[in-house]
């Protein structure tokens, strides 16, 4: 009983933390679609829109993905490449297991479509401890 408090209190701090990384960043899953293959993984299109000063928080993905930005301005932290300062119009990539972070660095929302290619029942995304 004692061990089932102790994760259960762990697990609502890990999904408070990342919630709180996130803060200001509205993410919508557009759509899914299975890849078939010897690998289950799937494909998934959505959207993100950031107020102004807002970040995604350290965070990776089981597989990569591929971003463009469809308003405003974002910086871009990935581990071991220098910052990229997007703006609209702007294309993006991330490597799979990536640890990486979306900043919006202008005075108005950023908006950001992406696609991700990623391993089939694990979470899209999850924050770096």
């Amino acid at each position: 009983m004692r061990v089932g408090r102790i994760l259960a209190g762990t697990l609502a701090l890990v999904c408070a933390a990342a919630l709180a990384q996130a803060q200001g960043v509205k993410r919508n899953v557009l759509r899914r679609a299975d890849i078939t293959g010897p690998q289950p993984k799937e494909c998934v299109f959505g959207s993100a829109e950031f107020t102004p000063g807002s970040s995604t928080g350290r965070h990776f993905h089981h597989g990569f993905e591929l971003g463009y930005v469809a308003e405003g301005q974002l910086e871009l932290l990935v581990d071991g490449e220098e910052p990229k300062h997007l703006k609209a119009g702007d294309s993006y990539e991330v490597p799979a297991m990536r640890p990486h972070e979306g900043k919006d660095t202008g005075d108005s929302p950023a908006k950001v479509v992406a696609t991700w290619v990623v391993e089939k029942g694990k979470p899209l995304t999850e924050p770096v401890k």
